[in-house]
């Protein structure tokens, strides 16, 4: 192999090396992201479902009130 393919392939390898550390960085971020919007997305069932229960709470006060006039 002569120096100058050499040097070529040399190169395209840093290029490969570089862009796989950019995906590697990009996909610790994005698993970053993924999971802090699980986390957020499960607390804002939890608060949805502790609304709903005080809303049912509310509606059965309302009708025990109803049955006592």
């Amino acid at each position: 192999m002569e120096d100058a393919e050499l040097h070529a392939l040399t190169g395209k390898l840093e290029l490969l090396i570089q862009r796989v550390e950019q995906l590697k960085a990009q996909n610790r971020l994005l698993l970053a992201s993924e999971k802090a919007w699980r986390e957020e997305r499960a607390h804002l069932i939890e608060k949805n479902e502790m609304a709903r229960l005080k809303v049912e709470a509310m509606i059965s006060r309302l009708k025990a009130l109803e049955q006592d006039s």
